[in-house]
């Protein structure tokens, strides 16, 4: 069975807490739109930082069709993830069109996102990069 089929990835979605005991709160919300789509958006709170989600997803091809993953502490955007093609920058042809906005200059500044994919869950890889990489022991 795909990772993308719908009852897999309502599971995957509702038992983030679960999996991750770092997670205080979560708003995600899977929302089916017709037979096959369904939107997921919402936030997850860990700590002090919060994901906030928006996928738009095809079960009947089990792909992810577009998102945007937004990640704050304290109001202040950290980065942010989007598959808005940029094929004019050589530095992200590896992961293209997958990407990350990153500080300073954030709109601007954009690094491959090795870690995103169409093809397969992404919550998972950014809750625990999250965990990883700003949440301290």
């Amino acid at each position: 069975m795909s990772p993308l089929d719908f009852q897999t990835y309502n599971e995957l979605v509702y038992s983030l807490q679960d999996r991750y005991p770092r997670i205080q709160r979560s708003t995600l919300v899977l929302i089916p739109i017709g037979a096959t789509m369904a939107k997921l958006e919402g936030q997850v709170l860990l700590d002090d930082i919060i994901l906030d989600v928006w996928e738009l997803l095809d079960f009947d091809t089990g792909h992810i069709l577009n998102y945007s993953y937004e990640v704050y502490r304290g109001g202040e955007k950290l980065y942010w993830y989007d598959p808005f093609e940029h094929p004019h920058i050589p530095e992200l042809a590896s992961t293209h069109p997958h990407h990350r906005h990153v500080l300073p200059d954030i709109k601007h500044n954009r690094v491959p996102a090795p870690g995103i994919s169409f093809d397969r869950p992404n919550l998972p890889f950014l809750i625990e990069e999250i965990e990883r990489d700003l949440l301290s022991s």
